[in-house]
């Protein structure tokens, strides 16, 4: 495994442009929530627009309108799949989502929609597992997509596409290599797994970041990345960075037992606040 270093994250980073507009600056989608479940929503929605992001929409069920309009009002909400996503630059799916046969469904067509118009896809927590189950949707992801597992859903889909592989590790660089795409395995250290068989690890982040949450953060933060044009490999490295240094400040301001996700995305301007020192961009 090599390890990350500022110097490497720091020669990712692209400042913003001075000419820059909502326009220019990528249109994510982030399919995300179920009934009673917005939580996640908000918080992949928030850290997707501190990214940089232009303009974000959210997919997400009627109940959780009012919540998402009142929390993150700067998204828009739609409680209807779009027939193209060509108005789309990056797709983040997953995160509460749920399992059911709805899920499934949505999870697949928006995944054929992606393809269709070429977007990069991020796709995390419950879509893993759905995906993991039909080979013909995973193979859809083939070389533009970024996978967010933990340790426990790399297990879940390890077990659903029938991998006797014991080591997560070991498979997701075999899923990695196989599918030609970029697996991000959480933890600590975050680890991400490159097509190209090349390993990084991430020195920062910290236990408090072990909350529920934390992961849907980094949904919106990489789906944000990528709707600006970052490649995957780049928005997966660059992602896991931000988020792991934002973690780190929130743990020396409140402590680890009083870290919630979003003190996360709250620490993120000080985490990009470092790139701009380092590359001594005003």
């Amino acid at each position: 495994n090599a390890q990350l270093s500022l110097h490497e994250v720091a020669k990712i980073w692209r400042p913003r442009p001075a000419e820059a507009h909502k326009g220019t600056m990528g249109h994510a989608l982030l399919v995300a929530g179920s009934r009673g479940i917005a939580g996640c929503a908000v918080l992949a929605g928030e850290a997707c627009l501190r990214s940089g992001a232009g303009k974000l929409t959210v997919e997400t069920p009627e109940e959780n309108r009012l919540v998402l309009q009142t929390t993150v009002p700067e998204a828009i909400t739609t409680l209807d799949e779009p027939e193209s996503l060509a108005a789309y630059q990056a797709v983040g799916i997953g995160p509460g989502i749920g399992l059911d046969e709805r899920a499934r469904g949505l999870t697949e067509r928006t995944l054929r929609r992606a393809a269709d118009v070429q977007a990069p896809v991020v796709v995390d927590a419950d879509a893993l597992r759905l995906i993991a189950k039909d080979a013909g949707t995973l193979a859809i992801l083939e070389g533009h997509s970024v996978l967010t597992p933990h340790r426990g859903e790399m297990l879940a889909m390890m077990q659903e596409m029938e991998m006797k592989d014991d080591d997560v590790g070991h498979a997701a660089h075999t899923v990695a290599v196989g599918l030609h795409t970029v697996v991000v395995l959480k933890g600590h250290p975050t680890r991400i797994f490159l097509p190209d068989h090349k390993v990084l690890a991430c020195p920062r982040g910290n236990a408090g970041m072990a909350t529920a949450g934390s992961g849907d953060v980094l949904t919106g933060l990489i789906t944000g990345l990528l709707a600006q044009g970052y490649t995957p490999a780049e928005a997966a490295t660059l992602g896991v960075w931000l988020h792991a240094t934002a973690g780190d400040l929130a743990a020396e301001d409140l402590g680890q037992e009083c870290m919630l996700a979003r003190d996360i995305t709250r620490h993120l301007p000080d985490a990009f606040r470092e790139l701009r020192t380092t590359t001594g961009t005003p």
